[in-house]
């Protein structure tokens, strides 16, 4: 994770340099997720087949590689050439992280059966620091020794651990069965999930090309000061997703209510980031830093705001992300799908599709929005994404409990109820 949020703070202005505009920059970062979203849907399909553990190192090996390969791009020259290598190297880094994250969710979720959400939620501490370490840590390389030093470092640190993965990570044999991807992804309620996957990545894939642009611009700080304005988010959904995770599997029934209010809250979270023209929140800035004596100023009060919205915003992604793993499998077992390490590559697959169709989507809407509208209005639009999953994640589970409990008045008629309660007093 660290090798893919290191570009934010510097790559768009070091791209804009190179003669890519904004809507290039974010074609560029949906470029990953393009390609990551297809070849997540083939190695999930043939993870049993191609073995979980091989495709793991295989993918920590081929990331580190092409991570030190994009520390070489500032020696292409400007223009066409350097766009085109930019794609070509980002290609190659989403099939080798496709191969890494599919293989880890299904290794994962094989030890640990269980306790799947609470499993997935500690991992997200670490997806979260590699979230938090990445920014400041590329603005303060970029800042201090130039473009490629990030990339060398982070690169050769991969390709580092390789060897120790080899070694202490299980083998799991699986008998391959040909489980129909067609038929869990047709399922209503995976269709609804999918759904909440997509809109949570393309909000956050939003931010990716646009949010150091405008933090750059609105509150002019500097490169390495970037990196640490993105810790609001970061931080808040590494800290909240292994108790939110560990919640989810504890209290199964909880998980609906995580993804309704967790999409709802994101949506109200990104119309507030900008934030969105109509609020007027500037004008409430600036009686408020009228009524202070002008000890704090409007941008200042305006950035504590932006980072707090971030905070919220971490956490409400981990409200929707954490339960949607065990919802998705427990949904395939209701649905005659047999357990095994097949089906976990079905689904870790499908999960690390869909998120990486929001990838896709988001940061290449983002930028196109960004520049025809501005930061404001674009972060309120994307807020329609998490706001249309999670009103359509709500009216399923109310059809949901509707049908159950009409199935459930069916098998138990009001007359059988009391002819049984008279019978029983009659014996007594």
């Amino acid at each position: 994770m660290i090798c893919y949020s290191i570009l934010g703070p510097f790559f768009p202005s070091e791209a804009e340099k190179k003669g890519a505009s904004n809507t290039i920059v974010g074609l560029i970062f949906g470029c990953f997720a393009l390609f990551n979203f297809l070849t997540s849907l083939i190695l999930g399909n043939y993870l049993s087949l191609i073995g979980a553990k091989f495709m793991f190192v295989a993918g920590m090996f081929v990331s580190g590689c092409v991570t030190i390969l994009f520390g070489m791009l500032d020696k292409v020259p400007s223009g066409p050439m350097f766009i085109s290598f930019c794609f070509l190297v980002r290609a190659m880094d989403a099939i080798s992280f496709a191969a890494a994250i599919t293989a880890s969710f299904s290794i994962l979720a094989k030890a640990f059966p269980t306790n799947i959400a609470t499993v997935l939620g500690s991992l997200e501490i670490f997806s979260g620091l590699g979230l938090v370490l990445g920014p400041p840590l590329g603005g303060f390389l970029y800042q201090s020794f130039g473009y490629e030093i990030p990339f060398i470092t982070l690169g050769c640190v991969v390709l580092a651990l390789v060897p120790v993965n080899m070694c202490i990570l299980p083998k799991y044999d699986s008998t391959p069965r040909k489980e129909s991807f067609w038929k869990l992804i047709l399922l209503p309620k995976v269709l609804i999930l999918c759904l909440t996957v997509f809109s949570l990545s393309a909000c956050l894939g939003f931010l990716d090309p646009t949010m150091s642009l405008f933090i750059l611009k609105k509150f002019k700080l500097p490169a390495g000061y970037v990196g640490l304005v993105f810790l609001g988010l970061a931080l808040s959904y590494s800290l909240s997703s292994p108790l939110l995770g560990l919640l989810s599997d504890k209290l199964p029934y909880v998980r609906k209510w995580l993804l309704i209010f967790g999409d709802l809250m994101t949506a109200a979270c990104f119309f507030m980031l900008g934030p969105a023209p109509v609020l007027h929140i500037e004008r409430y800035c600036l009686c408020l830093s009228l009524s202070c004596y002008m000890m704090f100023s409007t941008i200042i009060i305006q950035l504590w705001i932006f980072v707090l919205v971030l905070v919220l915003i971490g956490f409400s992604l981990g409200m929707s992300a954490i339960p949607v793993f065990p919802e998705i499998l427990q949904c395939a077992y209701e649905n005659g799908f047999e357990e095994g390490l097949s089906l976990l590559g079905l689904v870790s697959g499908l999960f690390n599709a869909m998120w990486s169709l929001g990838a896709f989507v988001g940061p290449i809407l983002g930028g196109f929005l960004n520049e025809q509208l501005g930061f404001e209005w674009a972060a309120a639009i994307q807020g329609g994404w998490p706001l249309l999953s999670g009103l359509a994640t709500g009216i399923f589970y109310i059809i949901e409990a509707t049908r159950r409990s009409s199935s459930s008045s069916l098998q138990n008629p009001p007359g059988d109820n009391e002819e049984r309660t008279r019978l029983m007093g009659n014996e007594m």
